[in-house]
């Protein structure tokens, strides 16, 4: 097949026009002449061979043409399918009847429309007669981003969209980072998987036995009885009731159910005789 665009980009041959996009910016700002002063002929070769792999790559003809036939047929050396029928990017050779031929366009043009300028890393001169610094009128583009929040993503997780931040011509596009947050719940409060609530009860209550009522974050009405004396740092705990795991969300955490227990601020004499009679027993 002669060259591999394919390898060059270091993408697969499914790649799509993203694909294709973020691997030629990758590659492009390493190899480009300017930011390798010092192995600059090495640079130039491999900077127009992913230029040209990018062009090919990301034009359905030439790639369909490239795919059938390599980079022979791109060339001339094999006529493409339905050659009657070839766009502007092929042309007759004349020498070679029924055949036709891959132009490839200048490295620095392809470069420009990436980045803005031809040479982001202050190269004076120019390859091939170009020379200086070419600048874009650049647009803002709107684009909408979707993020699919998965059940149990923690506070501080990370959504990363490769080269969707800010674009300036001397330098590649930033990544956008989504970190996601967690607003306060009324009910809830989180404990790594686990969801934790309080109660607040009697002191009868909790001596003599209590019924947690609670509806679930999915919409689910819980009773959960307490048949055991309830202490200042009693705690119940729900299996399976917390949050669901991110990694596998058919597993969760659990619930854990604490206790403020409202203490009487007086007793008078009589209470107080009858509390006693009753623990003595």
């Amino acid at each position: 097949m002669g060259v591999d665009y394919y390898k060059i980009l270091q993408v697969d041959k499914n790649a799509k026009d993203d694909d294709l996009k973020k691997a030629y910016r990758k590659l492009a700002m390493k190899w480009h002449p300017d930011k390798n002063p010092n192995n600059k002929k090495e640079a130039e070769a491999k900077f127009k061979q992913i230029s040209e792999a990018y062009e090919v790559l990301s034009d359905p003809q030439k790639r369909t043409v490239y795919d059938q036939y390599g980079e022979e047929g791109l060339k001339g050396q094999v006529p493409p399918p339905d050659a009657g029928g070839a766009g502007t990017t092929f042309f007759s050779t004349g020498d070679m009847p029924g055949s036709f031929r891959f132009n490839p366009r200048n490295a620095d043009d392809i470069f420009a429309e990436f980045f803005g300028f031809s040479s982001p890393f202050g190269g004076m001169g120019g390859r091939g007669g170009g020379g200086g610094m070419r600048s874009r009128k650049t647009m803002p583009v709107e684009e909408i981003l979707t993020i699919n929040v998965k059940p149990g993503w923690k506070k501080g997780t990370k959504i990363t969209f490769p080269e969707k931040g800010n674009e300036q011509p001397n330098v590649a596009p930033a990544d956008l980072v989504f970190i996601i947050d967690e607003k306060p719940h009324g009910v809830f409060t989180r404990d790594g998987n686990d969801l934790v609530v309080t109660q607040k009860i009697s002191l009868a209550e909790a001596l003599t036995g209590y019924t947690v009522h609670l509806t679930t974050l999915d919409g689910r009405n819980l009773s959960i009885p307490i048949n055991s004396v309830i202490h200042p740092n009693y705690e119940e705990v729900v299996p399976r009731e917390g949050m669901p795991l991110p990694k596998d969300p058919s597993k969760k955490g659990n619930l854990r159910i604490k206790f403020n227990i409202k203490f009487p601020t007086r007793l008078n004499e009589e209470q107080k005789a009858g509390i006693r009679k009753l623990l003595a027993a």
